[in-house]
């Protein structure tokens, strides 16, 4: 298994190492805070309710956390060195000095700055080529952006291995090969924070104004196409080209003072600090935490339903990592149910009660029922070709209750699969305890005049074999049964 030394953990090491961690890797702690285990315990409490409903495939085995009394404990054997200390350039130079001394000549040393260039933190190193800049986003173990600032000290090797290591979990690397300070995103924060700032000093809105302008508006479009896109869209049929002619004599007015910094005085200080905890100081920062990861995993997933933006690496990230069957020939073993779901349930499947909405239900034997189509050669060309299955008759019993962050999986049979029709019974787990079990009559039929019809051999014949394997399992309890009382 490999594993990863985080120097530092604060908030943004405890994040690098919750997302290690839950992507499969051992993680290596070294801070010398003495309240260091507690924080980072309750920043993976987070993580693990969260990251793991981003999947719909299991997520890898977690690895093993251990926290180090020194430095040269934690890298040792590590692959990935990520350092996250206080941004002071001589303290982070005397850490590379360290580290480089008893890490691996090959590893990997990234940094979290979110100002310094790499050039600078090379400075004084012995193996510059080993350092590069590795900005993330908090929290880091939800938000994929990983800025990769490199140099012509690093090796081309080494810079491919940091961009596979960190889309191995689940990270987007946007590699600067330019190098400038602040990297590109903390620049545009920096603007807005800038001009932020001065709305409130002029007294023109407030922090909770600020924030609803943001929130409600342009940063949902930010959110899944960026600044450029949503520009491009904005200068109609004719692109922006259109928008630059339109919006460009903008730029020479006078609507910003983005180089104009208002003085942080005391009453500036005030009155941003005051309206702050006006606007959230109801919720204590570990339920705001909360709000914003559970709000994140619905945003993400909805982009991700789509396939689109960062929704996109999601679905990618899926791939990467199921090891569910898509064909008939990738099942082990056909005399058993087969496999079907494995996944965590999301934080947005969870209702009023605290647990996995009903609907829910439907929607992992949804899933399941999609891939017993696939196993059976019903795939997207299949359909394509103008045929299907339509769902016509579905029974679900509810037996126990699944909570978010909850491992499940769904396990499938086939009871019959001959003609037009496709009888399966699916079973959900949460480990050895039956949760729910799903009984789905489904029929084929022409997509052109929507009426049943025969299967042509791409499905029939892998369907009948499928059937006929499974024709020696008992018959699962439940099945054909009528809604009545237990």
């Amino acid at each position: 298994m490999a594993t990863a030394a985080i120097i530092g953990g604060g908030v943004i090491g405890g994040g690098w190492a919750a997302r290690f961690l839950l992507m499969g890797w051992d993680v290596r702690v070294f801070d010398p805070d003495p309240e260091a285990e507690r924080k980072i315990a309750e920043v993976l409490a987070g993580a693990r309710a969260s990251l793991p409903g981003l999947a719909d495939v299991a997520m890898p085995q977690e690895g093993r956390l251990t926290f180090h009394p020194t430095i040269p404990e934690a890298v040792a054997g590590a692959e990935w060195i990520q350092e996250s200390v206080p941004e002071r350039l001589e303290l982070k130079r005397k850490v590379y000095q360290t580290v480089q001394e008893h890490c691996a000549p090959d590893a990997v040393i990234g940094s979290s700055t979110s100002g310094f260039k790499p050039s600078e933190l090379q400075g004084d190193a012995v193996r510059p080529g080993q350092i590069v800049v590795t900005h993330p986003f908090n929290p880091v173990y939800l938000l994929p952006l990983i800025e990769l600032v490199t140099t012509e000290a690093n090796p081309v090797e080494l810079v491919d291995r940091a961009k596979a290591v960190l889309e191995g979990i689940g990270c987007y690397p946007l590699h600067l090969k330019k190098e400038i300070d602040a990297h590109i995103a903390d620049r545009f924060l920096e603007a807005v924070w800038r001009e932020a700032l001065w709305l409130i000093k002029d007294g023109i809105a407030t922090t909770e104004e600020i924030d609803n302008a943001i929130r409600y508006g342009f940063g949902l479009r930010w959110a899944q196409m960026g600044l450029f896109e949503t520009y491009r869209i904005a200068g109609g049929e004719a692109g922006m080209r259109h928008f630059i002619e339109q919006f460009g004599p903008c730029l020479s007015w006078p609507w910003t003072k983005l180089m104009d910094v208002p003085d942080l005085d005391d009453a500036l200080i005030d009155a941003v600090a005051g309206q702050s905890d006006a606007q959230s100081g109801a919720y204590s920062i570990r339920e705001l935490e909360r709000m914003r990861d559970t709000n994140l995993v619905s945003i993400l997933r909805g982009l991700k339903a789509q396939n689109w933006g960062a929704g996109a690496l999601l679905k990618a990230q899926d791939v990467r990592m199921s090891t569910l069957p898509e064909r008939l020939e990738d099942v082990a073993d056909l005399s058993q149910p087969i496999l079907t779901v494995s996944q965590a349930v999301p934080l947005d499947w969870t209702d009023y009660n605290g647990h996995m909405n009903e609907a829910r239900y439907l929607t992992a034997f949804g899933d399941a029922t999609d891939r017993m189509m696939r196993l059976v050669g019903c795939d997207a060309d299949y359909v394509a070709s103008g045929v299907s299955f339509f769902t016509v008759e579905t029974h679900i019993r509810h037996l126990d209750e699944a909570k978010a962050g909850a491992r499940i999986r769904v396990e499938s049979q086939c009871l019959e699969g001959q003609g037009k029709r496709m009888h399966l019974f699916h079973r959900m787990y949460g480990g050895e305890r039956l949760l729910a079990t799903g009984e789905h009559m489904l029929i084929h039929v022409s997509l052109e005049t929507r009426s049943s019809a025969m299967p042509d051999d791409r499905v029939a014949v892998p369907m009948a074999r499928l059937a006929e394997t499974h024709a020696g399992l008992p018959r699962p309890e439940g099945a054909g049964k009528a809604v009545g009382v237990r």
